[in-house]
């Protein structure tokens, strides 16, 4: 019974299921988590962030005058009167009803003084000769929408048609994901180059459903990242999909993920295990355990030493100050100390204490290279997608098609970092012009 109960207990707070999950029948939803400085941070904005508003412009694109209509008092037409200048001015951001619109592109021939005959070149997208195509940039709308917003491909079709008086048929659109994966091939062979040279890489799993099969079975969705890049690879959670990651490639880098097994299982990698998870570990924990001190004590330290490295990071400092850092460590030791002195071999949280005591130097890595970040919360938000795709349409029923997703959006992704606005970079892998990541400098 009490391992069972103890099953139904597992939420988003103290375990690593999803938080859409919290919601399902017997779940026990996590506890509400204390305000942030006593509550006194006001929802919102906080002093200091970047606003955003809408600013007048003196180019306008368009101007349109108003003049007043009906009659004066006096039954004169309005229509008469003298015009006295603008009187007041308003400024809207709007866009047409109808955005589609039929451009026919002439190719023309000429003859040089030789004799021999030039053609102009067929614009980018464009489809034989007497034929009508949709452009590249309708084409991006629509890859974005299914990719970036997992709208379903008949959704897309309507939602397109909705809002550019264009009727692509749901086959077309569909067909647009594999267009779109061959284009970014060549930009995500590039991303997963410099995921491999890149010195600190953020990783995770999560399962999704895809492919033919019952409802129950599971594919993996694996991605490593930095704060510019993203690469996802399909697979499952065995080591042969592992080996086709990029984790055999990453000897001597940081790579920061949870404790599954299967990291371990690769010479090289330095690792740095997510803070976020242990601590979600250590809630559940506190509640298994509510009279023991060892979990608030550890949890503590945990968060002081988080804190600290957020707090030095921003003053260009290369690791936490021994001074801050040490009495803390201190802390987590002995918790750790305490805990296994307290909690015998075969319960539940004893592997989460030994794995506390064995791996201390990969858990605080983080405070002795502020490079490091202590979560892996980079690679959970680029899996996130996943999550969202699911909610919306329950399974993707082909496997291939879920590749082409997951490349599109590895690509968008990245460019989506480094500042590119997303549907250009659609459009230009469409038009055979792929936005490429910059390579780093060596100096």
């Amino acid at each position: 019974m009490a391992r069972l109960e103890r099953l139904i207990s597992r939420n988003s707070g103290n375990s690593s299921f999803p938080p859409s999950a919290d919601d399902l029948p017997g779940r026990t939803p996590p506890r509400g988590k204390p305000p942030r400085g006593g509550g006194k941070r006001k929802p919102g904005g906080q002093p200091g962030s970047p606003g955003s508003y809408l600013a007048w412009r003196e180019d306008p694109d368009d101007t349109v005058p108003h003049f007043p209509a009906g009659r004066c008092g006096c039954s004169a037409p309005l229509s008469d009167a003298a015009d006295l200048g603008v009187a007041a001015s308003h400024q809207m951001v709007e866009v047409p009803l109808s955005l589609a619109r039929v451009v026919q592109h002439d190719r023309h021939a000429v003859k040089c003084g030789c004799g021999r005959v030039h053609r102009a070149a067929a614009p980018a997208g464009a489809g034989r000769p007497g034929t009508v195509a949709y452009g590249p940039q309708l084409q991006a709308w629509c890859v974005y929408l299914m990719a970036a917003h997992a709208v379903p491909v008949h959704r897309c079709a309507q939602l397109i048609g909705a809002l550019t008086g264009a009727r692509p048929s749901p086959g077309f659109v569909h067909g647009l994901l594999a267009r779109a994966a061959a284009a970014v091939a060549a930009p995500n062979t590039l991303i997963r180059a410099l995921v491999i040279l890149s010195d600190v890489v953020c990783a995770d799993e999560t399962p999704i459903r895809a492919g033919p099969g019952p409802k129950t079975s599971k594919r993996y969705l694996l991605v490593a990242c930095t704060g510019l890049l993203t690469y996802y690879l399909l697979g499952d959670r065995s080591m042969k999909t592992f080996a086709a990651f990029v984790l055999p490639d990453l000897a001597g880098s940081v790579v920061v993920h949870d404790r599954y097994q299967n990291y371990d299982a690769f010479p090289g990698l330095i690792h740095q295990l997510c803070t976020a998870h242990i601590l979600r570990d250590l809630a559940d924990a506190a509640e298994t355990y509510p009279d023991a001190h060892w979990p608030v004590q550890i949890t503590q330290a945990l968060q002081g030493l988080i804190h600290a490295a957020n707090t030095a990071r921003p003053k260009d400092l290369a690791a936490v100050p021994q001074d801050t850092a040490a009495p803390l460590e201190h802390a987590f030791r002995h918790g750790v100390i305490l805990g296994l002195s307290q909690v015998p071999p075969g319960s539940p949280h004893r592997a989460l204490l030994e794995c506390l005591r064995d791996r201390r130097d990969d858990i605080l890595r983080f405070t002795t290279d502020l490079a490091i970040p202590p979560t892996s919360n980079q690679a959970e938000r680029d899996a996130r997608p996943a999550k969202t795709q699911q909610k919306i349409s329950g399974r993707l029923r082909s496997e291939e098609v879920t590749r082409h997703r997951y490349a599109i959006l590895g690509y968008i992704s990245t460019a989506a970092k480094h500042g590119t606005d997303v549907l250009t970079a659609l459009r230009d892998a469409i038009t055979g012009r792929p936005w490429m990541p910059p390579i780093p400098s060596q100096a």
